[in-house]
């Protein structure tokens, strides 16, 4: 059929064509031998389909601007659209508003027209072009609608939606900088009404943290729990490879823990309730016995290497939310913390109280720093003010809190080497020798031969 014979034939005629012409595409029939042509085939159908999809979009908007089917059904284009074309409501709108659309920016309806913008990049260009402010004036638009479709030959929709704020930075550049000083307040306002930190307890031994800051007060945390999390970067992985995957976020949390930590052992923090924020276990007389290898009190020894059967395993509470610590944790607490006796009477009440003493002294402290100048565990370079004080021989099975028996170990590789009750554990080790620094013996499982290892500040020190 020639070109004038097509032009003569109305709408209804050409679509029925256009069905025709598609039977015949969907027959089985030889098809395109070469790789090139068929991919080609598949541009230019695309093409058709989106100069198609327009043309159904501009005449459903015609529809319902001549409100046609009211006059027909006694109903809205989009409630006939949902009933006799079977669409969704957001697939009836989408339609009637992309014609809309097309309508009223006239230069993305042609380029869709001819097929050189697709229905989806011309929606985003149209969602781009709304969000032009009122007062930008008509031939302004034009240039934008000029602009976007020339970027709808690099870009797809999702890119030309990005463009937003810089196609007004480039046409009105003015309008541009008042629009986004407006913007950056509006949203800090609702930022900062929208703030907000939880903390709930998911009773499976979990704290669930959320939260919302403004983005400018929550860069500083973000800095600052990332070079925690970097300096949380151990060599355990590359020593154990047997050892737990730390993913990105496990390293961001154990980072955000290790600057509290940090905080609460400078004593920077802010006093609450009358004294600085600590965190208090309660145990009972026997359990802290049994935990820290003191004499009952009846004056005999507790064995606190295996717990006695039928003995109540060892747990502590939390005051306040009253979660429950277990035991391996109570251990790596004791090697360094403050203990403070509490004598109650029959209904709890307070009968007397002592003065906290610290289990390491300062001057210990001091010492060690010296002596160890950080986490002794290979690869490890957190510093002594970063460190725990470490029990050789923990404190719950008799060990002394002396030099010989402490070392400086990081939060990570306290819950490395801290002995466990069971005397056949597989674990990491700590030894002081006598005469030169401290030294860390594998687990059976990583060397079978147990070569100990030295921190490379040692190894250095003794090579100078």
């Amino acid at each position: 059929m020639e070109t004038e014979e097509w032009a003569r034939l109305d709408d209804a005629g050409l679509v029925s064509l256009i069905g025709r012409a598609v039977d015949v595409l969907t027959e089985e029939r030889l098809r395109l031998r070469s790789d090139g042509e068929q991919l080609d085939l598949v541009l230019a159908g695309l093409g058709l389909v989106g100069r198609l999809q327009g043309w159904v979009a501009g005449l459903a908007a015609q529809v319902d601007d001549d409100s046609i089917a009211w006059r027909e059904h006694g109903t809205s284009a989009s409630t006939w659209l949902m009933d006799a074309a079977r669409l969704t409501r957001a697939e009836a709108g989408r339609l009637i508003g992309g014609g809309h659309r097309l309508a009223r920016f006239p230069v993305v309806g042609s380029a869709v027209g001819s097929g050189a913008v697709s229905p989806g990049q011309a929606e985003a260009i149209t969602a781009v072009l709304d969000a032009l402010p009122e007062d930008v004036l008509g031939p302004v638009v034009d240039e934008a609608q000029e602009m976007m479709v020339g970027f709808a030959a690099t870009h797809n929709g999702t890119e030309l939606r990005r463009l937003s704020g810089r196609l007004l930075e480039l046409l009105a550049p003015e309008i541009c900088e008042e629009r986004e000083a407006a913007r950056l307040e509006r949203e800090y306002a609702m930022a900062m009404r929208a703030r907000h930190l939880t903390f709930t307890d998911d009773h499976c031994g979990s704290m669930l943290i959320r939260g919302s800051l403004p983005v400018a007060q929550a860069e500083p945390l973000v800095k600052m729990v990332a070079a925690w999390a970097e300096a949380q970067r151990r060599g355990l992985e590359a020593i154990d490879p047997t050892s737990t995957p730390v993913s990105p976020a496990m390293r961001r949390a154990d980072g955000l823990v290790a600057m509290v930590d940090a905080l609460a052992r400078t004593r920077l923090s802010p006093k609450h309730g009358g004294d600085r924020p600590r965190v208090v276990v309660t145990l009972t007389w026997e359990e802290l016995c049994r935990a820290s290898g003191i004499a009952s009190p009846d004056g005999r020894p507790l064995p606190v290497q295996v717990t006695p059967p039928g003995t109540r395993p060892l747990r502590g509470r939390l005051v306040g939310s009253g979660a429950p610590i277990d035991a391996g944790t109570l251990r790596r607490w004791l090697c360094d913390c403050e203990v403070l006796p509490v004598v109650l009477g029959g209904r709890s009440e307070v009968l007397d109280q002592g003065r906290a003493k610290r289990v390491v002294t300062d001057e210990q402290r001091v010492a060690l720093a010296v002596r160890d100048r950080g986490c002794v565990f290979p690869g490890c370079p957190a510093t002594p003010e970063a460190c725990h004080a470490h029990h050789i021989v923990p404190w719950w099975a008799g060990g002394r809190t002396d030099l010989s028996n402490l070392v400086l170990v990081c939060p990570h590789h306290h819950g490395t080497v801290e002995p466990s009750h069971d005397p056949d554990a597989d674990r990491w080790r700590v030894r002081l020798p006598e005469h030169g620094p401290a030294e860390v013996i594998p687990p059976r499982r990583v060397d079978p031969t147990g070569r100990p290892r030295r921190h490379a500040r040692y190894l250095t020190h003794l090579r100078t």
